[in-house]
């Protein structure tokens, strides 16, 4: 897919990856994870008004607004076999929330969406990918551009 150059959509569920820069201690999910890429994608997904969850390598499907303790795990870590019980798990996760398919757009990196994307897709889900191709700081740029 090609990236939008336009506005983040305005309807679907956002599924934002996490990232390893995180607070110490318990808080907030939305408020754990402190890089720029994740606050610049918070800004965008809180912007569209959407519902939005964190793909955390660690809890999985989480809603930005359950407490959570800081963790050290990441799925680019992990092995092929850890990965695809990973994406099971959150797709089960899914299922529980959204009973029918929805639209589902990933502010995720390939090893995120590698096996979760086709899970979802192959349920009858349509998905939508804005920064796909583009390496990190192009992301910055596009999420800084469109976070206002």
């Amino acid at each position: 897919m090609t990236p939008n150059p336009r506005a983040l959509p305005t309807h679907g569920v956002y599924l934002v990856s996490c990232v390893s820069q995180k607070k110490e201690g318990t808080t907030r999910a939305r408020d754990l994870y402190i890089s720029d890429w994740f606050v610049k994608a918070r800004k965008n997904v809180e912007l569209t008004g959407c519902f939005w969850f964190i793909l955390s390598a660690k809890y999985g499907l989480t809603d930005p607004n359950s407490v959570i303790k800081s963790y050290d795990a990441t799925l680019k870590t992990m092995g092929i076999r850890e990965r695809r019980d990973w994406a099971d798990r959150v797709f089960l996760q899914i299922r529980e929330r959204f009973p029918r398919p929805s639209h589902f757009v990933f502010l995720a990196g390939a090893t995120y969406r590698e096996f979760l994307a086709r899970l979802l897709l192959d349920w009858g889900a349509t998905i939508e990918i804005p920064l796909e191709g583009l390496r990190i700081g192009e992301q910055l740029r596009w999420l800084g551009r469109h976070g206002h």
